[in-house]
């Protein structure tokens, strides 16, 4: 050990190993390797077997010339002088790749180096444990290194590392000396930005929770960003994880960003993560080294293109492309690497939320403060729901045993009379089961072990029938080991398979808080804001929110001069009454647009009934240019339809209510000068939906509010949101639907529309 100057960047152990220890091919070709849960009870059981003197989790640091390692072993032996590093797997232990070892027997040397300054020892042995969650063998390698060996290893490793250490400390000095001196990139402050800025900032200096509702149009992203990115250095927060639900949002966020450190050259490296499936550029490859050449030598040309990277200030989907391709390596796998050495990461929620996500997997395992901005955030409670919800299909579970090896067969026959016991039980077309069903999942969980003891025994891929089954199956086991009253479990029925052997059995996640409630503690901060949050409590409810966690509700820098809100009367939206309503809403529509020609966007529940009054406009008034969204639109043609929206143009755009035109569009101006809402918004009364609404009024009291009516209601205002933009804008909404009129209805609606009896006709 040497120097003895205050640590100036410090880094885990793990981190320290993968940064120098890597070489070779990136191979994630699918291996029966054991989940994090089952590795996590692997170290357990390895640890109960060991003797008096044991310690798991042992915490170990050191420095070496400033830079501080830091970490946990995984098990010391008093008795023995024996430092462990366990590693959990299934299959033969020779079948491990070498570069694999070798970085695990990197990281027990750097332990072993660790312990021995500890504690002034000349020797210490190391043991890699490699233990089969299958079999519950264990495999033990061993050797004795002194301490004077160990001494050169470790320096040899942080010597490696030492260059880019302090290039990454030099990077943090600069960046934080920048940000205490950012500007806010406007002349002022738009009315009602300053509070919310202020408010994201008191939240983020006393590490607090904070639900803002706010406006749309105010500028959120960069009135969030602004105060967020002053906070870091006094608060020493690492990372700031921008997460939104759309691209617009991640667009925007980026702009953001790059609009707030561009006046002052604040070097705030900025990354984008896309989904491995938009950013692989050889979809037609398996991703390993015989098959994909970014993959073959990715390790070997990382530190060329990271350091390339590094340098790239905001690292978008297209500036991380061309590096990667520069250097020949996978694009998404590089934006992987990245999000070790970026000050903001900008992506979807389920990066941070989700069962597996990366950032909070890798802000747990490096001990980083983030700061974590929610946009849109009315939008999680229903993503993190699908992110903790699973199912298995009946008709999936047969094409798997059509292909599967005969020993995989026999397990899935036993899941198919599991299966049936459970369809004889619940012959409804919709059925919510009393519990989970213990024997299926049993049979579900033998089945996924014996495909995974297939694959250690014959490498190689699976068929995809075969695959998608074991991992819907790996899911739902998942999912049913923390089964509870956060969510149900049901079977139903297609109406075009009405059979009892055709049925899908879903673990359905209500309320996503217990999941979701340790990545809000876990922050430094976290930030959710929406123009239509609903209120505290449901909140704090569905999402597990600190108790503590602040609200804010900012006012509007809009008046109701500038838009006027009308509320149709005599049109009732509800299905029943819905064939009857299509010609007056056309003609609404006509009307409306003659009065005042310009470019509209016009919502209704589905797409239907949207085509319906689409249909029926055309017939009415053909000199009125219209153009409808289409299902499953790629990214290419959203923008077709928004580019339509020009300066000076007049028609009508068609869309769904809450689809990828009710929120996240900008249109200011006279890009857009009105919207008809052709429904409450109400979600689909149905079997599930009503279960769920008996489930939220059990646990809080509030079923129909929490089901139906703020999840519509969110919908409405977004959707009428897109008309004003700035405090020039002019514009029209028409609220169609004699609900509207409900003094309960015009309750949740923004305060500054000043929705009274006037607006209605």
């Amino acid at each position: 050990m040497t120097g003895t100057t205050q640590p100036a960047y410090t880094i885990a152990v793990r981190a320290l190993c993968e940064f120098t220890a890597k070489a070779g091919d990136l191979d994630l070709r699918f291996t029966p390797s054991p989940s994090a849960q089952e590795g996590i009870a692997g170290h357990a059981v390895v640890a109960a077997r060991r003797g008096d003197g044991y310690r798991a989790e042992l915490p170990l640091s050191g420095e070496w010339n400033g830079l501080r390692v830091r970490g946990r072993a995984d098990g010391y032996d008093e008795n023995e002088n024996l430092i462990e590093e366990i590693k959990t797997h299934r299959g033969r232990p020779e079948s491990i790749p070498d570069n694999h070892r070798h970085l695990h027997w990197a990281q027990v040397r750097v332990y072993g180096h660790l312990l021995c300054q500890e504690r002034g020892l000349d020797t210490v042995n190391l043991a890699l444990v490699y233990y089969d969650i299958g079999s519950g063998v264990e495999t033990v390698l061993r050797e004795q290194r002194d301490s004077a060996w160990l001494q050169t290893h470790f320096a040899g490793l942080c010597e490696r590392f030492s260059s880019w250490a302090a290039q990454e400390s030099a990077h943090r000095t600069a960046r934080n000396d920048a940000l205490t001196q950012l500007r806010f990139p406007h002349a002022d402050f738009r009315p009602g930005q300053r509070h919310l800025a202020e408010s994201i900032y008191r939240a983020n200096t006393s590490g607090r929770c904070l639900l803002a509702q706010a406006p749309t149009g105010i500028g959120k992203t960069v009135g969030s960003l602004f105060p967020t990115l002053k906070a870091m250095p006094q608060q020493g927060i690492d990372k700031v994880f921008f997460l939104a639900a759309k691209t617009p949002g991640r667009r925007l966020a980026l702009d953001g960003a790059a609009k707030l450190c561009s006046a002052t050259a604040t070097p705030l490296r900025v990354l984008e993560l896309t989904a491995r499936d938009k950013a692989c550029e050889h979809p037609d490859k398996a991703c390993h080294g015989d098959a994909c050449p970014l993959a073959r030598g990715f390790y070997d040309r990382l530190p060329a293109a990271r350091a390339a990277a590094a340098e790239v200030l905001v690292l978008d989907r297209e500036a991380l492309r061309t590096v990667a391709l520069d250097h020949d390596v996978c694009p998404y796998y590089l934006g992987s690497e990245m999000t070790r050495w970026v000050d903001m990461i900008v992506g979807d929620y389920n990066y941070y939320f989700d069962g597996g996500a990366m950032l909070y997997a890798l802000a747990q395992a490096n001990g980083w403060k983030a700061s974590v901005l929610v946009d849109e955030a009315h939008n999680l409670v229903n993503r993190a729901r699908s992110m903790y919800s699973a199912e298995i299909d009946r008709e999936l579970l047969r094409a798997a045993r059509a292909v599967a090896p005969p020993a995989v067969k026999k397990a899935l026959e036993r899941v198919g009379r599991a299966w049936t016991n459970v369809d004889k039980g619940a012959p409804a077309p919709y059925q919510l089961l009393e519990s989970m069903p213990a024997k299926l999942v049993d049979a579900l969980q033998d089945a996924s072990s014996t495909i995974n003891e297939h694959l250690a025994a014959f490498p190689g891929p699976l068929d995809p029938d075969l695959q998608r089954f074991h991992f819907d199956a790996l899911q739902f086991a998942r999912l049913a080991e923390s089964f509870g009253p956060h969510s149900l479990v049901d079977l139903s029925r297609d109406a075009d398979r009405p059979t009892l052997r055709d049925s899908t059995i879903c673990i359905r996640n209500v309320v996503p808080a217990p999941f979701l409630g340790p990545r809000f503690a876990a922050s430094h901060s976290s930030t959710l804001f929406s123009g239509t949050l609903g209120t505290w409590q449901y909140c704090t409810d569905t999402l597990g929110l600190p108790a503590d966690t602040a609200w804010v509700e900012v006012d509007s820098p809009f008046t109701a001069s500038q838009l006027d809100v009308h509320v149709a009367k005599g049109i009732s939206t509800r299905y029943q009454a819905r064939a009857a309503s299509v010609q007056p809403i056309a003609e609404l529509i006509a009307r409306q647009f003659h009065e005042r020609p310009g470019n509209y966007l016009a919502f209704f529940s589905s797409f239907d009934y949207m085509d319906q009054v689409a249909g029926a406009l055309a017939k009415l008034d053909p000199g009125v240019t219209a153009w409808r969204q289409e299902r499953r639109m790629s990214e290419t043609a959203r923008q077709g339809f928004i580019d339509r929206f020009a300066i000076g143009g007049a028609g009508v755009g068609f869309a769904v209510l809450g689809g990828a035109f009710g929120e996240g569009v900008d249109l200011p101006g006279e890009r857009l000068i009105g919207a008809f809402v052709a429904t409450l918004g109400l979600p689909q009364v149905n079997p599930v939906n009503e279960q769920l609404r008996e489930r939220m009024q059990t646990l809080f009291g509030a079923g129909y509010d929490y089901t139906y009516l703020y999840p519509g209601i969110q919908k409405v205002v977004q959707a009428a949101g897109r008309v004003i933009r700035t405090e020039q804008d002019r514009g029209v909404v028409w609220l169609i639907d004699d609900r509207f009129a409900q003094p309960g209805i015009r309750a949740l609606m923004p305060a500054w529309w000043e929705l009274g009896a006037h607006n209605s006709r």
